[in-house]
């Protein structure tokens, strides 16, 4: 969408758009009686957490003894906090300061007036800000400068949870998986035994089969894994796909093997390209599928591709659909993929982390249809559902194929004569060791509310839109979403994304995923977007 109608287009299209996503608003948290609002000399509001004495009104805490501890964490250090003799105290206080800061930051990340970031180049941070050092001491630092720093880095970080940070596939601030979060963090355990995380592993089971069910496998059918995101997600795939068809890979390698031909499409994520070249196929042997203007899979040009390959001598063996693209937020054709699939026999990935959270609606799930013929599925509920990063499931259809795949049988882990079911030791069918708790924050967001788009666009400055279209034209044009995007930043108060694709030069990437996001929100960004770019002046090559 060009010149003079994207005040009318666009507009109508980002308020339809979001009205999707838009359907319940987070009410705003009241700033507690703590924090009071402090205007710099540049006019920006931050808030900071009053200086308490004994003779305020709110009460110190109280030592078992009765005696008050002191707001003064000056000459207080880590070996006082627990498991320190006596340190509960003291302990309780420290947290109580901390949730001051992290409260504080939820409060003014849902306020408009607070700014999304506050911008600094990494020179400026390395070499320090306001008594900010990034730098490690020597000497232990006490608790009153950890209590600053953790300040510091929230003021200086981006508010992701911001409703006019639109920069991002995963923003928004869910106050329900934060607290889950949060128990993760303080139940500190590892996913790969039943021993050692056995509530953990039972709500990853549950919610597993919740997620393979709307997907539409049968009770009989499904396996799956939480992961550290939808790159290692779409590994998986990848990994378990090559297994299946040549089970010898797990112990001879690539050597054994043919060469192998996977197929994506042009607006897939690159992840599936990485995958290719870490598990030893090589990024040459990944074919790219034409998409057509709308950014879905051209289904004829996947079966030439296909048909090309075989006559090569190659084997095909993979083909990665993709449920809401990255930038175009597009949905291939996935039964007609399918069909394709069925007929040569290959395997069926979905890459669902930006769209799977379509599955939970009645209305638009119909983009997804036929994804329950996929023989794997990547979703990344830290993206369209809102949960906290990081959160993405690979989910399988054939149930113990990731055990087959990826089990080594370390003894000292995974014995076999336990007192309890060992097929809750989940860890011998995971790439990783060691697994970080994905699940509760999802778990806990879940039974609190069982419930996308992106909008892509240029803004054409009044300097350019006489100008015909061309080389000379798009050049310029080519510059204008990052000079704005520059001056954005610089001033912190809203973000979105620039890129461009293809023959297309730089647009304007708008991302919708943040509840908090509101009608009002979007008409600011545009307005922003038009007062920034308004004098913008590209000059001719004539000119450089």
């Amino acid at each position: 969408m060009e010149g003079q109608q994207w005040n009318s287009e666009i507009l109508d299209k980002l308020h339809s758009q979001n009205s999707i996503i838009c359907g319940h608003i987070m009410d705003y948290l009241q700033l507690p009686e703590s924090i009071t609002e402090k205007s710099t000399p540049g006019g920006q509001i931050l808030a900071e957490s009053k200086q308490r004495s004994s003779s305020d009104n709110i009460n110190s805490p109280q030592t078992s003894d009765n005696t008050c501890i002191p707001k003064d964490f000056s000459c207080i250090y880590n070996k006082d906090l627990l498991p320190a003799l006596r340190g509960e105290d003291t302990t309780k206080s420290f947290f109580q300061e901390l949730v001051n800061i992290l409260l504080s930051y939820v409060c003014k990340s849902f306020r408009r007036s607070s700014k999304v970031l506050d911008f600094h180049h990494p020179h400026q941070l390395r070499e320090g800000l306001e008594g900010f050092s990034l730098e490690l001491p020597d000497q232990p630092d006490n608790l009153e400068q950890l209590l600053v720093d953790c300040r510091d880095t929230l003021k200086y970080g981006v508010k992701t949870g911001h409703p006019r940070f639109f920069n991002q596939l995963s923003s928004g601030l869910d106050v329900i998986g934060l607290a889950g979060e949060w128990l993760t963090s303080t139940a500190n355990t590892n996913m790969f035994t039943y021993e050692v995380s056995p509530v953990f592993i039972l709500m990853e089971e549950i919610l597993l089969r919740k997620m393979q069910e709307i997907v539409g496998w049968s009770e009989e059918e499904g396996d799956g894994v939480f992961c550290p995101g939808g790159t290692m997600s779409n590994l998986y795939s990848v990994l378990l796909a090559r297994y299946h068809f040549f089970p010898e890979v797990k112990t001879k390698g690539m050597t054994a093997l043919p060469r192998l031909i996977l197929f994506t499409s042009a607006h897939s994520h690159y992840s599936v390209k990485k995958s290719a070249a870490v598990l030893g196929i090589g990024s040459d042997n990944v074919v790219v599928v034409k998409c057509n203007d709308r950014g879905k899979m051209i289904t004829a040009e996947l079966e030439s591709s296909i048909i090309t390959a075989k006559d090569q001598g190659c084997v095909p063996f993979y083909v990665n659909a993709t449920a809401g693209t990255t930038v175009y937020g597009a949905f291939d054709p996935l039964n007609a993929i399918a069909d394709i699939c069925e007929s040569h026999g290959l395997w069926l990935h979905v890459d669902a982390a930006w769209g799977g959270g379509l599955l939970m609606s009645k209305r638009h799930r119909v983009k997804l249809q036929g994804i329950e013929r996929a023989w794997s599925v990547t979703w990344n509920p830290h993206k369209m559902m809102g949960a906290p990063l990081q959160c993405s499931a690979i989910l399988v259809k054939k149930r113990g194929l990731l055990k087959d795949c990826n089990q080594m049988c370390a003894e000292y882990l995974f014995q076999t004569d336990k007192h309890y079911d060992t097929s809750y030791d989940t860890g011998d069918k995971t790439i990783q060791c060691g697994r970080h708790v994905d699940v509760f924050k999802l778990w806990l967001m879940w039974k609190a509310k069982p419930e996308h788009s992106n909008v892509c666009f240029w803004y054409i400055p009044p300097s350019l839109r006489n100008m015909s279209p061309g080389p000379e034209r798009n050049r310029r044009l080519h510059e204008v979403a990052p000079k704005i995007k520059a001056k954005m930043m610089e001033q912190g108060m809203a973000m979105i994304g620039y890129q461009p694709l293809g023959d297309k030069v730089n647009f304007f990437r708008c991302v919708f995923s943040n509840p908090a996001t509101q009608t009002e929100d979007v008409d600011y960004l545009l307005e922003e977007i038009a007062s920034l770019g308004h004098d913008i002046c590209i000059r001719t090559e004539t000119d450089l």
